[in-house]
Order: structure tokens, then C-alpha cells, then sequence
């Protein structure tokens, strides 16, 4: 093979693999044109891995809701302030550190120590306590505070954000609402998209309860408290306006809970659920000992009392269950919110919105008939400009498209109205590598080359070109994607795939067709 027709041969390999991506493509597709209850059925039906997924629409194009959520930072803030003044005191105790007051500052604890006290302990206690603690002593060695820096700050709120963001997408796929797009805003914030869902009433209700569980010890008198250790008083679920002496810490948390169901028991709804191994362990070791036989325990859900029934035996074997004047749709969403696990911070809804799907219609159809102009303008354009290669040109691009649907059905990727503005600009950057090739070619045969060399030229010549041009979009739609949210990633997303799919017809489904139909027909010359 002579040097001058190298980018116009194409192996047979090459030839089926291109072909096969088409067919494959068309195939992945499909499923776009069918309506919504025929997808449904296929998807019950079909096995897994049959092409029966189609493109998920986003909340401006199917209706649905819009939440703002912020995260309560300082709250978490404040809890870790608590858990160190109440874990510190033991820690000083069984130390030996002399103090007469521990307090919570901001950022940390002050610890107000005895004449004496050895200041080299104290911050042993600390930095074993938290090691992340900056440790600020007053110059007559009578007051320590231990502070969290910037540093340790930010990565506190990254973790809780992010942790908040993973219980938000537990608890909402647990709801069956299909691909809501849930994403970080900010420092404090995350957006939740409902495509479908126009009441989000039942989302807000589990989104706004935190989910903290804890067992304590009902305290009923003074040798009780002596022995908690430190008490609280919480109100009762079942006796509003009723209050009840619980002991500060807890026999079990909500994180020792591997699994919660709804049941029924004598005909009552109950949560039954099940503790991991430690958690079994502890529980069964408090029921086991004689002088709890008989004593009340506390179920905290959010700092309510839920229930307090009594230990008549040991509870042994790590499966238990949570009664009370339950309704079935409560113990559903009890046992929902206990499986998806407990929010690090609650969460306050800023801003509500809901599109409604006779909105979200006009949209798809608006976006179907730009997409169906564009695509009709830009054929005119190229059969006009070059003929019957604008032709070829314009089945290409119309693969292009197909192409774009068969990607984004396969990673079942949102489409929004910037993801069909993206589509769009596609059909413009596709024909752009097909009218650089062209014109290239019209330069070689006015040079006088033959009509091989002249295409092979053309596409040679091109290729650095359309490799730049591509390359350069790619990297601007990569920053969008990356800082970009919403409607913005929409609009990357396609632009993405799009440019992938150009990229790979302009050169090689184009070049195969127009390869194909010169070894076909064989034409001595040509106009382009």
C-alpha cells in the first residue's frame, strides 16, 4: 500500500467495528421511542442486561420538586463541645487531675484546674481525647482550653456535609423515587432534585426527623442517679406533656443497628430489628444482670421517648423489637429511617419549588422541535454546500445523535434543557470536522491530485485540526463539569459525550462512507 492512501484504507476489522457501534447504538436507543409504561414492563420482564433503559429526564423536563436543604453545622458543633466536657471528667478523675470547672467554649472545652495540677497530664488527657485539639494554657497554669483549629473545622464540616449528603440519598431511595439528583451547594447546603414527584411532603417529614437513637436506664430514684452518673429529662411520645429521668449515657446507639422492618405483634405494628455484635453483646449483658430484671428502659428517637417497657428476662441473641402506639405508615417510616442510619446534624428546608408536568411537557416538546430544526438547517447547509458529501455528512451527524441517546441511556444519565442546548451545539461542532476535511479536499484536487490522494490529504491534513479543536472543548466542558452544578453539569455531561461521538464519526463513519462509495462506484470525478 502506497503512503498516499493510508488514512483512506480501512481494515476489515476497522470497517465491522465502526458498523457494530451504529447497530449497538440504535439498539441502546430504542428504548427513547417507546412510552413509559411499555419501558416499565420491559424493564420487569427483560433480563438485566438487555437495552431496556432509556434516558432519565430531569425536574425542568418530566415536573417534580426542588429542595434546599442546609445543614445544621453548628449543632454538630455543639454536640462535640458536650460529648467532651461529659467524656472529660472520668478521664480527669481516673488521672488524678485536681479542677473545679469544666466548661464549653467555642471551638472546645475549659478546664479551670486546682493549685498543683500537672499541666503536662492535662494535655495527655486531651490530645488522647481528641488529637485534633489546639491546646491554649494561661500564664499562671490555672486554665487550659482545648480549640479546634481552621483546619480541623473545615474537615469536620466537609465529613458532616458529606455524610449528610449519603443518609439523604439512603433515606430517598428508600422511598422508591426514582433518579433525584442530590448534590453539595456551598458549604452548608445540598440540593434535591424530585424529578416525577410534585408532593414532597413524605421526603421533608423523613428528611426532617435526625434519626438519633439511643437505650438508657429509666432513673427512678437517687441511687439510680448516683450510679448514671449524670441524667437527662426527655418528654414522652405516648404521654404528651409528660416528662421522664433518663441516665445520661446510653446503653446502646442507633450505629450498633444492623437492620429495622416493620412487623406486626399481637396484632400491633412494632420495628423489629437487629444489633451487631457488640451491640448484642452489651444488650444482653445489661438484660442478663439481675438487678436490671425489672427495671424500665428508654427508646430515644430525635430526644422524644418513644417507648420504656420493662426488662422481664435477658434479651439475648441481638434481636429485639421497638413498640408503642405505632400506626403501620409510622413504622414504616420508622424502620426506613433507622436502615438508611441517623443524620450527623438536622436539616432545615431554605427553598421549595415543584414543576409541574404540564410544564415540564412544553419543555420536551420545545427541546424536541429545536433539536429537529437544528438538525434540518444544518443538513440544508451541508447538501447546498457540498452536495451529495453533505449527504454523507448529514447521515453521519444523524448517527451522531443516536450516538449521544445510546451513551446517556446506557449510564442512565439526566437529561435537562442545557443538556439538550448541549445536543444542539453538538450538531454544530460534528459538521465542523466534516466541512474542515472538505474543504481540504476541495484545495488538493484544484491542486491536481487524484481523487484518492486528494481525500486522503484532506482527512490527513485535517486530523491535527480536529484532534486541537476537540481537545480544546473537551478541557473547557471537563472545568464546567467539575465546578459546575445543576443545570450546568447537564449541559457538560452531553457537550462531553457529544464531542466524544463527533470526534468519532467525523472520522471514521464519514471516511467509511465515503470510502465505501468511491471503491462502489468509482467515480472519475467528483464535485465537493
Amino acid at each position: 500500500m502506497s503512503s498516499t492512501s493510508t488514512m483512506m484504507h480501512m481494515s476489515r476489522w476497522t470497517r465491522i467495528a465502526v458498523l457494530f457501534a451504529c447497530v449497538i447504538s440504535f439498539v441502546y436507543a430504542a428504548p427513547n421511542l417507546l412510552d413509559k409504561k411499555t419501558r416499565e414492563h420491559l424493564e420487569t420482564t427483560m433480563p438485566g442486561w438487555m437495552p431496556v433503559k432509556s434516558v432519565n429526564l430531569g425536574l425542568d423536563l418530566q415536573g417534580g420538586s426542588h429542595l434546599l436543604l442546609q445543614v445544621d453545622l453548628d449543632n454538630v458543633l455543639e454536640d462535640r463541645q458536650d460529648t467532651l466536657v461529659q467524656s472529660l471528667r472520668p478521664e480527669l478523675r481516673e488521672a488524678k487531675i485536681p479542677y473545679t470547672r469544666i466548661s464549653a467554649v467555642p471551638q472546645g472545652v475549659r478546664i479551670t484546674l486546682r493549685e498543683g495540677a500537672d499541666i503536662n497530664k492535662v494535655r495527655n488527657v486531651l490530645r488522647q481525647m481528641d488529637d485534633q485539639l489546639e491546646i491554649l494554657v494561661s500564664e499562671n497554669n490555672t486554665v487550659v482550653e482545648g480549640r479546634l483549629g481552621e483546619a480541623a473545622m473545615r474537615k469536620i464540616k466537609d465529613q458532616t456535609l458529606g455524610q449528610s449528603i449519603e443518609i439523604v440519598r439512603r433515606r430517598v431511595d428508600e422511598t422508591g423515587t426514582r433518579e433525584p439528583v442530590i448534590a453539595r451547594q456551598g458549604d452548608d447546603r445540598i440540593i434535591l432534585q424530585l424529578p416525577g414527584l410534585e408532593d414532597p411532603q413524605r421526603v421533608k417529614e423523613l428528611l426532617g426527623k435526625t434519626a438519633k437513637l439511643s437505650f438508657h436506664t429509666v432513673i427512678d430514684g437517687g441511687a439510680d442517679m448516683r450510679e448514671a452518673g449524670g441524667s437527662l429529662t426527655l418528654p414522652m411520645a405516648e404521654a404528651p406533656g409528660q416528662n421522664i429521668s433518663l441516665a445520661r449515657t446510653p446503653i446502646l446507639t442507633g450505629d450498633m443497628l444492623t437492620n429495622a422492618q416493620p412487623n406486626l405483634q399481637q396484632g400491633m405494628p412494632v420495628v423489629s430489628f437487629s444489633l451487631n455484635g457488640p451491640g448484642a453483646k452489651r444488650f444482653c449483658d445489661f438484660s442478663s444482670k439481675q438487678e436490671n430484671i425489672g427495671k424500665r428502659f428508654a427508646i430515644v428517637l430525635d430526644g422524644t421517648v418513644i417507648s420504656a417497657p420493662s426488662i422481664r428476662e435477658p434479651i439475648c441473641g441481638g434481636q429485639a423489637v421497638i413498640s408503642g402506639s405505632f400506626t403501620l405508615q409510622e413504622t414504616n417510616d420508622l424502620s426506613l429511617l433507622l436502615r438508611a442510619g441517623a443524620l450527623p446534624a438536622p436539616l432545615h428546608v431554605l427553598e421549595e419549588r415543584t414543576v409541574g408536568p404540564s410544564l415540564g411537557a412544553d419543555s420536551v416538546t420545545a427541546g424536541r422541535t429545536a433539536c429537529m430544526m437544528a438538525l434540518l438547517f444544518i443538513v440544508l447547509l451541508m447538501c447546498a454546500s457540498y452536495g451529495l458529501f453533505g449527504i454523507f455528512a448529514s447521515m453521519a451527524l444523524t448517527l451522531n445523535v443516536v450516538m449521544i441517546m445510546a451513551i446517556m441511556s446506557m449510564l442512565q444519565a439526566t437529561l435537562t434543557l442545557p443538556g439538550i442546548a448541549g445536543i444542539v451545539l453538538t450538531m454544530g461542532l460534528a459538521v465542523d470536522a466534516n466541512v474542515l476535511i472538505f474543504e481540504r479536499m476541495k484545495e488538493e484536487l484544484r491542486a491536481g491530485r487524484s481523487i484518492m490522494s486528494a481525500f486522503d490529504a484532506g482527512y490527513k491534513r485535517a486530523l491535527t485540526t480536529i484532534t486541537d479543536s476537540n481537545l480544546t472543548s473537551m478541557i473547557a466542558v471537563l472545568v464546567l463539569f467539575s465546578f459546575g452544578t445543576g443545570p450546568i453539569k447537564g449541559f457538560a455531561v452531553t457537550m462531553c459525550i457529544g464531542i466524544a461521538t463527533s470526534y468519532f464519526c467525523a472520522l471514521m463513519l464519514t471516511r467509511l462512507i465515503i470510502l465505501t462509495w468511491l471503491e462502489v462506484k468509482k467515480p472519475k470525478t467528483i464535485a465537493v
